[in-house]
Formats: structure tokens, C-alpha cells, sequence
């Protein structure tokens, strides 16, 4: 068993997250669960990456990975490559008792979290497992944010992603109806119904939008 910490007694109240742990080390593994689960977590076992795999792993079910270096048959690198091939997106913190540079840059340049090497002490263990689901529900909320964004922005009919266009370039309205040969009140009309489609509660959150939109 390679980690070194002290388990407190402590009454966790709040989930922080699930976490699946891949190591066919037992005893490794059993210390690893008891310190994420009285530190919040919910943690499922694996022994090997092909248990793993039999569960159709997607984002939905866990928010981290904790995933030996030299698993037998599949090992962690090349579960990482499954799990890329697949779309899965989840943090992947490996973990390794041997000092092996050529693995941790190819993880680290595929997208793995970070790199431990065994022994691991509990304090780097839980800051980087807490570092890496921060970062990764930041980065789903974020999606999140541009599919809404994308979404609002098809309703829009051709008229009105040119009035969209415009209002956000700081155009007036009485300056877009001469341009389209129309009437002012018809440019309002359209400018209300942009804000209602892109769910925009004011014209400063509507240029943000736009600005989103441009820098994609």
C-alpha cells in the first residue's frame, strides 16, 4: 500500500462528487476509498480497466477518474484512449509507483489531469482530485452556456439575425430601418423578439452574445 495519511473522524453532510478508482492493488484501493469518502466522495472500485468499461462509462456517472499507470491486459494510458475515442471527457488523474516520463507526457498531452507517482500524501491527493472536478464543472457549465447559446441564436429568423447583427454593432433603430427601407417600428418589433429568443435581459447582456458568437 503506497499512501501516507491519517483519516479523521468527520461527519460529511454534503456529496462532493463520485469518483471512479481504477487499481488492482486492493489494499492501495481500499486506503484510497476510505480517505475520499470521509473527505465527501462517493467512490466505485474497479480492479481492472475492463470492469470499467463494461459500465458504457459516459459523463453522467462519475465527475473524476483516479486510474492506475500499469493495469493488467488494458492499461490506464490506453483506457484513456478508449475513453477519448469515445467522447467521454472526464478528468483522469493517473497514479504510478514507477517514474516513467515518456507515459506522463503522452497522458498529460492527451488531456489526463495530472500525474501522481506513488506514495501519495492525503493532502496532495484530495487538492488535486478537488482541482481537477472544479475544473472539469467549470468546463461543462460552460458547454452548457454556448449549446443554450447556439440553440437561442437558430430561432432566429434571417431578418432578425441581421437586426442582431446590428443593435450589437451599436446601431439605432431609426439608423437599421434606413438601411433595410423600413419603418422604425417594425426594427423595434424585431429587436424585441431577438431579445426574447436569445433570452437576453438587457442590450449590454445581448452585445456579450454577440461577442460570444464572434469569438467562436
Amino acid at each position: 500500500m503506497q499512501l501516507r495519511f491519517h483519516i479523521a473522524c468527520v461527519e460529511i453532510t454534503n456529496l462532493r462528487g463520485t469518483i471512479y478508482l481504477v487499481d488492482d492493488d486492493p489494499d492501495f484501493s481500499d486506503a484510497v476509498r476510505r480517505l475520499l469518502e470521509m473527505a465527501g466522495y462517493q467512490v466505485r472500485t474497479f480492479s481492472s480497466a475492463e470492469q470499467l468499461i463494461e459500465l458504457r462509462l459516459s459523463e453522467e456517472g462519475a465527475d473524476c477518474i483516479l486510474l492506475d499507470v500499469r493495469l493488467p491486459a488494458i492499461t490506464g494510458p490506453d483506457l484513456q484512449q478508449r475513453l477519448i475515442e469515445h467522447n467521454v471527457e472526464l478528468p483522469i488523474i493517473f497514479l504510478s509507483g514507477y517514474e516513467d516520463v515518456p507515459t506522463t507526457v503522452r497522458t498529460i498531452k492527451s488531456g489526463a489531469e495530472d500525474f501522481l507517482k506513488k506514495p501519495i500524501t492525503a493532502d496532495i491527493l484530495l487538492s488535486t482530485v478537488e482541482r481537477a472536478i472544479d475544473r472539469h464543472r467549470s468546463s461543462q457549465q460552460r458547454r452548457q452556456a454556448r449549446e443554450v447559446l447556439d440553440a437561442n441564436e437558430a430561432k432566429l429568423t434571417p431578418r432578425e439575425r441581421e437586426v442582431f447583427e446590428r443593435i450589437t454593432q451599436g446601431k439605432l433603430n431609426k439608423q437599421i430601418a434606413h438601411e433595410f427601407g423600413s419603418t422604425e417600428r417594425t426594427i423595434k418589433a424585431h429587436r424585441q423578439r431577438v431579445m426574447e429568443k436569445m433570452q437576453a435581459r438587457s442590450l449590454a447582456e445581448l452585445v456579450l452574445m454577440a461577442h460570444q458568437i464572434r469569438s467562436r
